[in-house]
């Protein structure tokens, strides 16, 4: 049964009356919104009465741009205004705001004709990030957006640091189309282009997986663990191969972790105390912790390092393989199931089950080949650092060395990100 079942009268279409634009500009100061608004208020005289259609407002470095949109209001006493009489009217409008201001106030019509069509598509929210960001990834986003009929309705700055990211709002542009178009973009410029979906949808995300190795962490374990075992070299070109997708990452698993027949136990807890985070790592769990997210980790990597950095973390959920250990030495063996390319998508489905939370209201971040049905089952997959061979399928993809930056896809501004740490 729908929450409210009482039928609902179509929309009604506007009146064709008389509409202008107000745009204020200047240094911004207090009271500026207050004043432009009683004055419009004001129907002494005479003087005909408006309502406000639309308003938009945005300070950019103490530069203060407010545009409102009126149209002539019919009242009991008053006809709606005509064109000409509206403008007089708000003429004299601008002339006492700027005067009491000192800002600049312009009037102009607004064209009424037939009602625009609703966009076909969703809007999206296009993030360009970068340190810094140069004019030419903006305008080049801003041309990709427009050649496959998009329009921008919005630009804001989430951050400035650790990178600056701007956030685009387009209206008819399709998801498919747009993402091809700004990974050209992208790749031509050396920024990062970000796309999701807007809607309630974005600020649902409630629960986030991330890969560990390359990821959470710098580096791979098992290239770390490997040199310990004097076979650094032979592994590494196993472990690219895998995270490249050109072989299957268990058998890879298998053939890797058998070179460490013979470790001591020991090696575990010394490779684990060098282990280094990726920058902004703790900035991410932090501020997603408090804004109320599960955070944990899925690894193609070793319970023996992940379980202690879990809980380091304060994380609520750790999966990863687990390390055949006899007589305090490594056999060159695993223990358990084996947490694949498949065994990490499932991972994130157990955790998200478990808590309750439905798989389109969470976040999985990676970098290899064996994070790719985990970064395509979530809602939102992000390729972080990642083989190319990833970023062409993921949903979205990060290159910067700051793993906080996933703060700024998912749509929290530097100023929330500080009030939440």
């Amino acid at each position: 049964m729908p929450l409210d079942p009482t039928p609902r009268a179509a929309a009604v279409p506007p009146l064709l009356t008389a509409q202008a634009v107000l745009t204020v500009s200047g240094d911004d100061r207090p009271g500026v919104t207050a004043r432009l608004f009683s004055a419009l208020a004001a129907t002494d005289g005479g003087a005909p009465a408006v309502e406000v259609l639309d308003v938009e407002q945005v300070v950019v470095h103490g530069h203060l741009v407010l545009g409102v949109v009126v149209a002539a209001l019919a009242t009991d006493a008053v006809p709606a205004a005509d064109g000409e009489a509206l403008l007089a009217h708000l003429g004299k409008v601008a002339a006492e705001v700027a005067a009491d201001t000192g800002l600049e106030v312009t009037v102009e019509s607004a064209s009424v004709g037939e009602p625009l069509p609703e966009p076909v598509n969703r809007p999206h929210h296009v993030i360009v990030l970068g340190r810094p960001v140069p004019p030419d990834a903006v305008a080049g986003a801003a041309r990709a957006i427009a050649g496959i009929g998009g329009n921008i309705d919005a630009i804001r700055r989430l951050s400035d640091y650790p990178v600056t990211s701007i956030e685009l709002t387009v209206v008819g542009a399709e998801a498919t189309a747009l993402r091809t178009a700004l990974a050209s973009v992208a790749a031509e410029t050396g920024a990062d282009i970000a796309v999701e979906q807007a809607g309630l949808a974005r600020r649902s995300k409630r629960l986030i997986v991330l890969d560990v190795d390359s990821t959470l962490v710098r580096g791979e374990v098992i290239d770390e663990l490997a040199a310990k075992a004097g076979r650094e070299a032979e592994v590494a070109r196993i472990t690219a191969a895998a995270m490249n997708g050109e072989l299957d990452f268990a058998e890879s698993l298998r053939a890797r972790v058998g070179v460490l027949a013979g470790l001591p136990v020991e090696v575990l807890d010394e490779v684990r105390e060098a282990l280094e985070l990726t920058p902004g790592a703790r900035t991410l769990i932090r501020t997603l912790q408090r804004l109320g997210f599960r955070c944990g980790i899925v690894s193609g990597g070793f319970t023996q390092i992940t379980d202690p950095l879990a809980r380091t973390l304060g994380l609520d959920f750790a999966a990863a393989n687990t390390l055949e250990v006899v007589d305090g030495k490594l056999t060159g063996g695993l223990v358990g199931e084996i947490v694949d390319r498949p065994g990490k998508a499932r991972a994130l489905a157990r955790f998200a089950a478990e808590y309750g939370i439905p798989l389109e209201q969470t976040v999985a971040v990676g970098d290899g080949a064996n994070d790719l049905d985990m970064l395509n089952a979530a809602g939102l997959g992000i390729a972080f650092n990642a083989k190319p061979f990833v970023r062409a399928q993921a949903h979205t993809a990060l290159n910067q060395p700051y793993l906080d930056a996933v703060l700024q896809v998912l749509g929290f501004t530097r100023d929330e990100v500080l009030d939440a740490v």
